[in-house]
């Protein structure tokens, strides 16, 4: 099983939309998809109430040491991938998050203020040893502001493509209890979110099988 974990002190820099578009994206693509909610705001739980589908579920943590727990239920029904959407701070519960993580997920807002608040998420990454890449989210369609914190953003670390823009239909979605790409099939939002799970399975797919190469090589 894969973990995805999206984190970052930042309020508003959209962690739950992102996670509810990915996790939805994924199942769309015949994928065994959990999302794990360890923000007290209930952005989620309160997205699920509203869907009329099963799936994905939801698993809500409030303490880290029920984290581990969790994954190892999923884990043993044969979830294929959890995404953990995490709280805008940097409290123990996002630690444990990260520290859970095969790869975690940092938007941040085209804005300084943002790039500046992903700082402490990043040294926590690095600390954990922990893969990450950043997201643009929430981004302009055009502009000297996106060029310029795109290249912040990859001076700090991998920044994922495609960006993704500032769009009602993200918040139309949630509203409605649906992922992005199933409100909005042919929109633009849903191509972006499509790719972007596109571009993190393949990471999380080929550096999880050069990982396994590197062990087997180690042993014998």
């Amino acid at each position: 099983m894969y973990i995805l974990a999206l984190v970052t002190q930042k309020g508003g820099s959209g962690k739950s939309t992102l996670s509810v578009g990915l996790a939805v994206a994924a199942m769309q693509r015949g994928e065994r998809v959990a999302l794990i909610e360890a923000d007290a705001q209930g952005t989620i739980s309160r997205w699920k109430g509203r869907r009329e589908k099963p799936y994905p579920r939801v698993d809500c943590v409030t303490d880290p040491s029920e984290i581990e727990p969790v994954i190892s239920r999923l884990k043993a029904e044969g979830v294929w991938l959890a995404i953990i959407d995490t709280a805008a701070t940097n409290n123990a519960l996002a630690t444990r998050a990260i520290a859970s993580a095969d790869l975690c997920l940092i938007p941040a807002r085209p804005s300084p203020a943002d790039i500046e608040a992903a700082i402490p998420t990043l040294i926590a990454t690095r600390r954990l040893d922990r893969r990450f890449a950043f997201i643009l989210n929430q981004a302009p369609t055009r502009g000297g502001r996106l060029s310029e914190a795109a290249t912040s953003l990859n001076s700090l670390g991998l920044l994922a493509l495609p960006f993704i823009g500032q769009r009602n239909d993200h918040q139309d979605a949630l509203g409605a209890g649906l992922g992005v790409t199933e409100y909005a099939p042919e929109g633009k939002a849903s191509e972006e979110i499509a790719a972007l799970w596109g571009w993190i399975s393949e990471r999380l797919i080929v550096e999880s099988n050069d990982h396994g190469q590197a062990a087997l090589k180690t042993a014998c």
